[in-house]
């Protein structure tokens, strides 16, 4: 059985977003047929080994699942990596929503193996857009290539999701061909990928501040500037980033999480990203990019419980239903409660399938139509926190279909659970989402009406008003 039902996906690409005003239909289908396949063959196949063989050190070596390795290196060879990328950067020049329909594949099938990419190829898109051609070179193709994985290092153990309090120090350090060069020194926590051994060489995006003339750190985002911080110097020397501690946890247990040092032996050689108090601006591009892929990953897992508890509901033999009392038992999919719940996961891992690759559909327009990106803005943190808090109901659901036997560890929904219980806090809480939903873009949608209030009118020629928003300029 597939992870996610194809009929449904393609209805989706093609029938609902037009996927045809983007790329031709052999191109798309040739896509999803090898993400299928690949899905299937490499990454669903260690889904159980990945969660039980996690991440371990050794010597100040991050040890992972060796079949993560074997299947990113397929999911490279086949130019996944590279597939949403221009052709002049090395890609394919896919469009973002078949690139999107592609990892929902992977995600359902493997989480965990499957935050690698989705986390790289957000960093080399960064540093193609906002660095240097040097630094796109030395640092991105790489990564398109898959040869190297890239990870976005911003809290710390201290701030958490308050940046503004961040505290990793950035001290100029000269230049060179890759442009201006520092010295990093602090510790970033919940880092994803923060260490593995599969792959060539990792590149850190990393946020911190640069102290002014008195040493003083500046206080809050605006002082935040971005670096590129590899493990591996450019002269095949080891930087000085070191692995403090693992974080075992509760699901995605194949995905290594770290907790780094930075500059415990003189300080991390970084390369700053444009102008310094740019980071954070800049890391929202990955951020949002980050954010979309969170709900997508939730919205697969979701789905992908749903067609267990299907399968398993048609199979399960269990009782008679319209109050017979005698006759050979019945599949329990015939039990109107049962029905209830399947009706109730499809809603939900349909749904939130549908909303993140509309979102998807929305990056690829964004650039050339201002309604489109507007609209993209205000969707984001529902992208991100609808599908990771309804896909884990869905999971919820799944377990309750199957019994006892769906909370025990040799049904796969018990896993799907546990790794999707991760989604409703990483990449900003449901709560900091819900903050820049309403504090940030629906108040800025808020004075759109309100100017477009001065030249028009509602019904009966009443002025269309929205309360509830402050008319302070938001953040």
């Amino acid at each position: 059985m597939s992870v996610l039902d194809r009929r449904d996906v393609d209805f989706l690409l093609h029938t609902w977003l037009k996927a045809g005003d983007l790329i031709d239909r052999e191109t798309a289908d040739a896509i999803l047929d090898l993400s299928e396949k690949l899905a299937a063959e490499r990454f669903l196949t260690h889904f159980k080994r990945n969660d039980v063989e996690e991440p371990w050190l050794d010597d100040g070596q991050v040890r992972v699942c060796g079949a993560i390795g074997e299947a990113l290196a397929q999911y490279a060879d086949l130019g996944l990596f590279s597939a949403g990328f221009p052709e002049e950067q090395g890609g394919l020049g896919l469009p973002y929503l078949l690139c999107s329909a592609s990892f929902a594949f992977f995600a359902a099938a493997n989480v965990a193996t499957a935050a690698y990419p989705m986390l790289t190829v957000a960093n080399a898109r960064l540093i193609a857009t906002f660095g240097s051609e040097a630094q796109f070179e030395a640092f991105a193709r790489p990564e398109i290539e898959g040869r190297w994985f890239g990870t976005m290092c911003l809290s710390e153990p201290q701030a958490g999701s308050s940046l503004a309090d961040i505290s990793t120090r950035a001290t100029p350090d000269g230049d060179d061909e890759l442009g201006a060069r520092y010295r990093l020194a602090g510790n970033k926590m919940w880092i994803s990928g923060g260490d593995q051994d599969v792959s060539e060489n990792i590149v850190h995006l990393v946020l911190a501040k640069v102290p002014d003339a008195s040493g003083a750190l500046p206080e809050g985002t605006a002082g935040i500037s971005l670096f590129i911080v590899p493990k591996i110097l450019p002269d095949g020397s080891r930087n000085d980033v070191a692995v403090a501690g693992l974080n075992h946890k509760m699901g995605y247990r194949g995905t290594a999480n770290c907790l780094l040092n930075f500059g415990e032996r003189g300080g991390a050689v970084g390369w700053i990203v444009g102008e310094p108090g740019q980071g954070l601006k800049q890391m929202f591009l990955m951020m949002n990019e980050a954010r979309i892929g969170v709900g997508l990953g939730a919205a697969a897992l979701g789905y992908r419980g749903y067609r267990l508890a299907v399968a398993y509901a048609r199979e399960r033999l269990q009782g008679r239903p319209h109050g017979r009392r005698s006759g050979a038992p019945t599949p329990i999919i015939e039990h109107p409660d049962v029905r209830r719940m399947l009706w109730q996961q499809k809603a939900y891992v349909e749904g939130a399938l549908a909303l993140c690759l509309y979102c998807a559909r929305l990056v690829d327009t964004a650039p050339d139509n201002a309604d489109d990106a507007a609209l993209l803005g205000l969707l984001t943190p529902i992208a991100k926190t609808w599908p990771s808090e309804h896909g884990l109901l869905a999971n919820d659901i799944a377990i309750q279909i199957h019994g006892g036997y769906g909370y025990t560890r040799d049904f796969d929904v018990e896993q799907l659970w546990r790794d999707n219980r991760l989604n409703p806090i990483h990449e900003g809480t449901t709560g900091i989402q819900g903050l820049d939903l309403l504090g940030r873009k629906s108040c800025r949608m808020d004075r759109v009406w309100r100017s477009w209030n001065d030249r028009s009118s509602g019904p009966r020629g009443r002025p269309w008003r929205s309360r509830g928003c402050r008319t302070t300029p938001a953040p």
